[in-house]
């Protein structure tokens, strides 16, 4: 049966967070969940587009359960405060969307120095996953999100470069972190599964979509692929579906990876999609996870297994 959201049940109880929640594919997930009576926790960079679009969602959703705590994930300093200040005022958390993210900037580097792509988008949600992952445990029917994308499929990881040590390519650098966000969330799965963890990961990518993701790229390209638009990419309504699906369809397994079901996983209704082969690699993805935890200078130590 397709997934319906109207089919979903209502979950006054669960309490949600969401990444980059103030714009694109980000508020229309928080939409979604608003919608089910969850508590809405927009984990946002800037103030005043969450309280705009916290405004945005309570037009759509005038009962909503919304709350704006402030995260920059290109500073660990700000994710730990993050947890911290969720930590105080929840005991629990059902839904982790690690939505946010940067797609092909200028070369710029996070707080802590790296490459921004891989910092924000890999790096900096697997240390706020890291953080919140206790409550995660103890939540039953818990769920993390991970955001991936199409650009994964031709992507891999180069450990030699992982950083832009040795030059910088806008898209391979985006590619290789969304392979990372993919292989993060197969590989927490795995681990999830051998310590018989109740907590889910899945992973989903939106497609094509012409969001705020997009501003980086070069004019040129925007105005030749302008007339293609209609046909090879959805608003971001539509894209956000796959991501509402993986984070609510109650028949998800760990592990499932959801996107648009179209030509190309471009647009289309939302399923069950294949990663790419390098996506599978586990050799790979323990040594990214290893990075990532030399990086964020903290072990993912409550899911570490005896050997």
């Amino acid at each position: 049966m397709p997934f319906d959201l109207e089919n979903v049940a209502v979950q006054p109880r669960y309490v949600a967070i969401i990444t980059g929640a103030n714009s694109g594919i980000g508020l229309e997930t928080a939409k979604a969940l608003a919608r089910k009576q969850m508590t809405v926790v927009m984990a946002c960079r800037n103030a005043e587009k969450a309280l705009q679009a916290i405004s945005t969602i309570k037009t759509a959703v005038p009962e909503a359960k919304l709350t704006f705590i402030p995260l920059d994930l290109a500073n660990f300093s700000s994710i730990e405060e993050f947890a911290r200040k969720f930590k105080e005022e929840f005991q629990q958390l059902h839904l982790l969307i690690n939505n946010a993210g940067v797609m092909v900037p200028p070369l710029s580097y996070t707080e802590e120095g790296f490459e921004s792509q891989i910092g924000i988008n890999y790096l900096g949600h697997f240390h706020l996953t890291n953080l919140l992952f206790p409550l995660l445990d103890n939540t039953p029917d818990s769920r993390v999100v991970s955001l991936s994308s199409i650009a994964h499929k031709g992507a891999k990881i180069d450990f030699n470069n992982l950083n832009a040590e040795k030059g910088y390519s806008k898209m391979k650098a985006y590619a290789q972190s969304k392979l990372a966000c993919l292989m993060f969330a197969l590989e927490f799965n795995r681990k999830l599964h051998k310590i018989q963890s109740g907590v889910k990961s899945v992973v989903a990518h939106p497609g094509v979509s012409p969001t705020n993701l997009m501003q980086h790229l070069p004019d040129l390209l925007l105005k030749i692929s302008a007339p293609l638009m209609p046909m090879i990419s959805h608003e971001p309504q539509e894209a956000a579906q796959p991501i509402i699906m993986a984070a609510l369809d109650p028949e998800a397994i760990g592990g499932e990876y959801f996107g648009p079901t179209g030509f190309k996983e471009m647009k289309g209704p939302p399923g069950i999609v294949q990663a790419n082969t390098n996506a599978h690699d586990q050799r790979v993805a323990e040594q990214l996870w290893e990075a990532a935890e030399l990086y964020t200078n903290k072990k993912f130590s409550v899911i570490t297994v005896p050997n």
